[in-house]
């Protein structure tokens, strides 16, 4: 094994939510070691202007590269389609591995039907969701909804609350008048809402996130350039957080390991 193989992948996000990428990398390639970093202190990234989120992520990608990080998975789809171009450019030999929101998947698997697109304001006006959404607009019925306030019940720890079930139910009064057959979680916080959605949607409606096929192809990108861990003992994970009072360190962990 490479002296490279051995370094951590790191895994970025602008709060919490990419803990939901991190078991999917972690279910996949467990003999890896991980940093993940959640910008908690500057959550929510979704309302904030581009070229500040694009800033937010260069900084704490640069540091994540410094602290030894053979790989970074930007696990927020708001910093991807703000940062991951210049990441690319400014990184060249680095996989640089971003997230989009799984409109095809959920297009393709549901032909014919109406499909909600759950996303942070910035994600769903970025040229790619935008892009995506009208590649696959004649396959199914695409009907994007921004969901401002939606990952904070993450942060601030009120998953399956009241108070939470009924954000949800103004949030989304249109659907449950008028159905959906599918639900593209197009933030890596909402994957940890999803029993609470299904609750207010009804029980058939499905559910489609990115995690899984960002560690499908961040597994590919290591597998090419050579780079894949060959420990045979599980890796280890260091969690970080911007958040000063320590509180957002504790929710990270106790969210992996739900």
């Amino acid at each position: 094994m490479t002296k490279r193989a051995s370094l951590p992948i790191a895994v970025f996000d602008s709060g919490m939510g990419g803990i939901s990428v991190l078991r999917e990398l972690y279910k996949l390639m467990p003999y890896e070691d991980y940093l993940f970093f959640g910008d908690s202190a500057n959550a929510p990234y979704g309302g904030r202007p581009v070229e500040q989120v694009r800033s937010l992520t260069m900084d704490r990608v640069a540091q994540l590269l410094d602290m030894g990080a053979k790989a970074v998975v930007v696990a927020c789809n708001t910093a991807t389609s703000a940062a991951i171009v210049s990441l690319r450019e400014k990184y060249p030999t680095i996989p640089m591995i971003g997230l989009e929101p799984a409109i095809k998947p959920a297009a393709v698997q549901n032909p014919g039907g109406r499909v909600l697109i759950l996303a942070t304001e910035l994600t769903v006006n970025q040229p790619k969701c935008r892009l995506l959404m009208e590649r696959y607009e004649r396959t199914a019925t695409l009907i994007p909804l921004s969901a401002p306030g939606l990952m904070e019940f993450v942060e601030r720890d009120l998953l399956h609350t009241d108070e939470l079930d009924a954000f949800l139910r103004r949030l989304l009064a249109p659907y449950i008048e008028n159905p959906v057959d599918a639900v593209v979680l197009g933030c890596t916080h909402y994957p940890f809402l999803r029993d609470d959605i299904a609750k207010v949607l009804g029980g058939k409606v499905k559910f489609y996130d990115g995690g899984a096929g960002t560690a499908r192809e961040t597994h590919y990108l290591l597998e090419q350039d050579a780079i894949l861990n060959d420990y045979t003992h599980k890796g280890q994970i260091h969690f970080m957080n911007s958040d000063p009072s320590g509180k957002s360190l504790e929710l990270s962990k106790r969210l992996f390991q739900l």
